[in-house]
């Protein structure tokens, strides 16, 4: 598994958890449907920082919490 695999797992995980769709997820994070489902289709190169801290937001959670996974910690380094 990849970081953005990793990502879009973890957004569709919290959307569960909370029992929304994400079209909910985008409308209480201010971020439009169509940059969500770049993400979780992978089609986003890069998801930044600032729309991660939205979603993160519209969930009511950290940055922290979003990445404090058995999940992120197993990640390869993707620079070699």
């Amino acid at each position: 598994m990849n970081t953005k695999e990793a990502i879009a797992n973890r957004i569709l995980q919290l959307c569960d958890k909370r029992d929304i769709t994400v079209n909910e997820l985008a409308n209480i994070s201010a971020v439009s449907p169509s940059t969500v489902y770049s993400i979780l289709d992978q089609r986003s190169k890069n998801p930044g920082a600032v729309t991660l801290k939205k979603l993160c937001d519209g969930l009511e959670i950290t940055l922290g919490e979003f990445f404090s996974t058995p999940e992120f910690d197993a990640l390869e380094q993707e620079i070699k």
